[in-house]
């Protein structure tokens, strides 16, 4: 339990001294950085602050139809776990704190980066530790050159903006300073401080991070971590306020302005080549099929003609139809797409990050492709590849006769087994289990050969080889729900079977299984 004053979470700390985890502060119903764990009908949860040195966390669980053993555990990657013991003799995954190999705390080591694709990289300013093998960043980094912390010699150390860059916050230390200037003086005048960062809002946030750097990743955020590095790194010195002079201009020798045009003149030789070798290896690995391209939020609004074409809306936002110009090279120039825009639910968050999670990190002929995302202030938006001829739903239930000659029994044959393909990839092929959890026509889309490709993940969930089952909070759509999801209990990946063996109903008969005319429920 955290003991600072005023909290009321748990945390999960790594040497007895690191905290690299937070469940995040109590509600007064659920963790507010694990909602999916409360389940208000399965389980009465309370936490209670009874004192500054005393706090206690409950959990009962109220089912009465289904008596339930649980157990949490935390395994050697510092992954937390909650689990249930089935009739079957096996234990079941209920929740897990992993969010890809980049939640592992310690993955890439002291100064280690690790990218959208769970590969360790240095943090720009610093080099691996080991040279002769593979996994050095497992070792970690270190720095090209020791910090200086001395200010008599007119120079000091400095801190590199890293953009784009995730460190845990719960390992920082929140200092009142209501300005990025004071923060950055704060962090500096202290020679155990490594980094620091500012956040602008109500009120601003500084927070300064003391000894080595663990768990940083790469993230779409938009925020900056300042790192502290020698002067001698930033190539100037930044010291404020030095009183070491100037050497007058005319104490310059010809011969040494000449040499300096020289090697200026090489180093700039030098660093046009630099740049060069960089965009050609960066196009070489924005082909990589995984790789997630990101937009701004104006480039999609272009594209999208300001979302004029409406595709179709859900749950939790709308597709609309558009085409991207690109010229980054990494996509198909006038490409046709399909931008979700998440929108108008307390779940777009969760929604969003499942997607990328998910689908964002495979591939397959059946399943949907996604291009990129959009995180901009409130604004969550997903770029797909386009579908001509929409989804199966619309065309199952359209009097368009045209498209019935087309949905002859060959063509639908095929849809059912381009499912089953995308839906066995997913149960069995990819590195963690995924299991959907909203087959239906609607989240089947058909391009222009009228192949299926499995869409929609915002409900999907990820399980380890090591489990079976998960138990979820999540539901998906009425009419295609299997029966454990009704009862409560660990769903397996044969809930996406059921919901499939109910589409294949609607497949062959060409008629709904559920009433049109009774409302859809999604929790």
């Amino acid at each position: 339990m955290d003991m600072s004053p005023g909290k009321t979470q748990l945390v999960m700390v790594y040497n007895n001294s690191a905290p690299y985890w937070s469940t995040g502060e109590w509600n007064g119903n659920y963790f507010t950085k694990v909602p999916e764990v409360y389940a208000p009908r399965r389980f009465q949860m309370s936490c209670v602050r009874v004192s500054p040195a005393r706090i206690y966390f409950t959990f009962n669980v109220i089912q009465a139809d289904h008596a339930l053993t649980g157990r949490i555990l935390v395994n050697a990657n510092g992954e937390l776990k909650l689990c249930y013991w089935m009739d079957d003799g096996t234990w079941s995954q209920g929740w897990s704190s992993f969010q890809g190999q980049c939640s592992d705390y310690d993955i890439c080591g002291a100064y280690g980066l690790c990218n959208a694709d769970d590969v360790c990289t240095c943090v720009e300013g610093f080099t691996p530790n080991k040279h002769d093998t593979q996994s050095w960043w497992s070792n970690g980094c270190a720095r090209r050159r020791p910090l200086q912390c001395s200010v008599t010699e007119g120079t000091t150390d400095g801190f590199l903006e890293a953009k784009n860059q995730y460190l845990s916050e719960e390992g920082a230390v929140i200092y009142n300073e209501p300005t990025q200037r004071g923060c950055r003086t704060a962090c500096l005048n202290n020679c155990s401080c490594t980094a620091f960062a500012f956040v602008i809002s109500y009120p601003p946030v500084c927070r300064l991070w003391f000894g080595d750097l663990f768990k940083m990743r790469v993230s779409s955020e938009n925020q900056s971590i300042f790192i502290r590095l020698a002067a001698s790194q930033l190539g100037h010195s930044i010291s404020e306020g030095s009183s070491k002079p100037s050497p007058p201009l005319r104490s310059f020798l010809p011969g040494t302005i000449a040499s300096v045009s020289v090697v200026f003149a090489f180093l700039l030789v030098g660093f046009l080549l630099w740049k060069r070798w960089r965009h050609a290896k960066k196009s070489k690995e924005d082909d990589v099929p995984t790789s997630l391209r990101t937009f701004t939020y104006k480039e999609l609004r272009v594209a999208t003609q300001n979302f004029k074409h409406k595709l179709g809306s859900g749950a939790f936002g709308s597709v609309f139809k558009g085409t991207l110009q690109d010229n980054k090279g990494t996509l198909q120039d006038n490409m046709l797409v399909a931008v979700k825009r998440l929108e108008g639910s307390t779940q777009v968050e969760k929604q969003f990050r499942a997607e990328i999670s998910t689908i964002g990190r495979i591939q397959h002929v059946n399943l949907v492709r996604l291009l990129g995302f959009c995180v901009q202030g409130s604004q969550r938006l997903l770029v797909y590849a386009y579908m001509p001829n929409g989804s199966l739903n619309s065309a199952l239930f359209t009097k368009d006769e045209e498209v019935e000659k087309v949905l002859d029994w060959k063509t639908r044959f095929e849809i059912a087994l381009g499912i089953a393909r995308g839906l066995l990839y997913l149960h069995e092929e990819c590195r963690d289990r995924i299991i959907h959890c909203d087959i239906k026509p609607e989240n089947i889309l058909l391009d222009g050969d009228f192949s299926p490709k499995v869409a929609d993940f915002g409900l999907a969930k990820l399980v380890g080889r090591d489990f079976s089952r998960v138990l979820t909070t999540a539901r998906g759509t009425r009419g295609y729900l299997a029966p454990e999801w009704v009862s409560g209990l660990p769903i397996t990946p044969k809930a996406d079977v059921f919901s499939f063996g109910m589409t294949l109903f609607e497949i062959i008969s060409g008629r709904r299984n559920l009433d049109l005319n009774v409302e859809e429920s999604r929790i």
